[in-house]
């Protein structure tokens, strides 16, 4: 079931009924509205493939059982129970999406060293649907429990909302307990100002992925992408900004969309992207990409390696290991495994500069300064060359994508139409963007006049009516 179908207007529909009858006079509105959140969830996610329902059962019982009993176990205990839990997602995790690909990795060099004959098991099998996402995010809570952080929750139906909840269980935002739990503890119907926030941003959401991101899908992207060698090399550098592009406007629309719907049930997710191609330095930029990510991979990762604490050899290797992770987690590639190295890389550079005079992220009124935007210019460079490791469909066609982009240093017409192509990319960055940073806020079109909301939702329905895709275009984040 994707977000952007008609089928999920009419679930959508149905939950929301359901929920408000639900709570309306009941003794216990919380225990109803979480009985019609975790029902939801399961609906929702067995409309896809009702076999892995299943998996996502077990894996919320053998948290639950596990946490419950952490705070009372020996200190050996809370570690083999912690151990328990990691082990049982990490090996889930690990079957069902890596295990094939360090088969074929381990034939593949087994090959290249002259050992050939060999012919690994492989299993085949498909991935579940967002098991990457609820799979870190109830790591994140045991972890939390072991180190004390937050106690653990009591209510098997809660903990099971916690771990289903329909809006982000595909895609994200990756949630917190000590965040969402608590909002699941208590009930507060949704006041009239939140239910329009959330429109507003779900709207916004559909018009990012549907307007933008599938427009410039197949007209550029997947025409650059299906065949690199034979475009000129201005329209690799159209295929790729147009790539970075549709990748934010899909990913940070199906946010928007799962933050907008959430709020309908008076629950607030985090933001997770907060304007990042408008990022001043590439740390910057993973503060506002992706947040829910990256602030995990700094919480239980990095800072579990030791951080910045042992030294800077030391903090570059935590830096590049975390990166190399965080790109693995997306996919089971070297692609993926290249894009974090790159940040890795990145992240490293810029790290060793920071005692230096630099540009920080400022306020948002200074973005006009020259300087600042010769450093947003750079730091977007940067990234739109490692994403072309992230859509390339293996590493030899991201080479040859890079190699043909080359090529616009070699007439003064390739690269005049190369600016002209970074040019439509900033401008579409401006459009998406701009606003919300400058405001500080998301649902911006909310601190407008009654009249120009009025024509401002009235262009963004009309628009997203008129581009609705006539064909499934799921989201880009629905294969992690």
């Amino acid at each position: 079931m994707l977000f952007h179908s008609v089928e999920f207007f009419v679930f959508l529909a149905l939950v929301l009924g359901l929920y408000y009858l639900s709570t309306a006079s009941p003794v216990k509105p919380r225990e109803a509205r979480n009985t019609v959140l975790l029902l939801a969830g399961y609906g929702f996610y067995a409309a896809w493939d009702a076999r892995f329902l299943a998996l996502l059962v077990l894996s919320t019982l053998v948290d639950f059982v596990c946490s419950i009993r952490i705070p009372s176990a020996s200190p050996v205990g809370k570690r083999v129970l912690l151990a328990l839990s990691l082990v049982f997602n990490l090996g889930v995790l690990g079957v069902f999406k890596y295990f094939d690909f360090f088969m074929g990795s381990f034939d593949s060099m087994l090959e290249a060293i002259g050992l050939s004959g060999f012919d690994s098991t492989t299993l085949g099998l498909i991935l579940p649907l967002g098991i990457s996402f609820y799979t870190f995010q109830t790591m994140a809570y045991t972890i939390d429990i072991y180190r004390g952080r937050i106690q653990p929750c009591r209510s098997l139906l809660d903990y099971a909302v916690f771990v289903s909840y329909f809006p982000q269980l595909v895609a994200g935002p990756i949630e917190r307990a000590s965040r969402l739990l608590p909002q699941l503890y208590s009930y507060q119907r949704p006041s009239l100002q939140m239910v329009r926030n959330g429109l507003s941003l779900a709207l916004m959401g559909f018009f990012k992925k549907v307007v933008i991101g599938d427009a410039i899908a197949s007209p550029y992207v997947n025409k650059a992408f299906a065949n690199p060698e034979s475009q000129t090399p201005e329209f690799l550098v159209l295929g790729a900004c147009m790539f970075s592009i549709q990748l934010y406007a899909d990913f940070s629309g199906y946010s928007d969309i799962a933050r907008g719907v959430s709020r309908l049930f008076g629950i607030e997710l985090m933001v997770n992207f907060q304007q990042p191609y408008l990022s001043r330095n590439i740390t910057e930029f993973w503060r506002r990409w992706h947040i829910s990510l990256s602030t995990w991979l700094r919480d239980y990762l990095y800072i579990s390696l030791g951080g910045n604490r042992r030294g800077l050899t030391i903090t570059y290797l935590n830096l590049m290991i975390t990166m190399l992770m965080g790109g693995l987690w997306h996919g089971a590639s070297w692609n993926f495994v290249l894009w974090g190295g790159m940040h890795g890389i990145y992240l490293a550079v810029h790290r060793s500069f920071r005692n230096r005079k630099e540009i920080s992220s400022g306020a948002a009124s200074g973005i006009f300064r020259p300087r600042v935007l010769c450093s947003i210019f750079f730091t977007n460079i940067l990234v739109i060359l490692t994403f072309v490791f992230f859509r390339a469909t293996d590493l030899s066609t991201a080479l040859i994508f890079l190699e043909g982009m080359t090529g616009i240093f070699e007439s003064t017409h390739s690269a005049a139409l190369s600016l002209a192509a970074l040019a439509v990319y900033f401008s579409i960055v401006a459009l998406l963007d701009l606003a919300p940073y400058l405001k500080q806020r998301q649902e911006f079109i909310e601190l407008l006049p009654f009249w120009a909301r009025t024509l401002a939702y009235t262009f963004l329905g009309l628009a997203i009516w008129t581009a609705w895709p006539t064909h499934e275009s799921p989201f880009i984040y629905f294969q992690f």
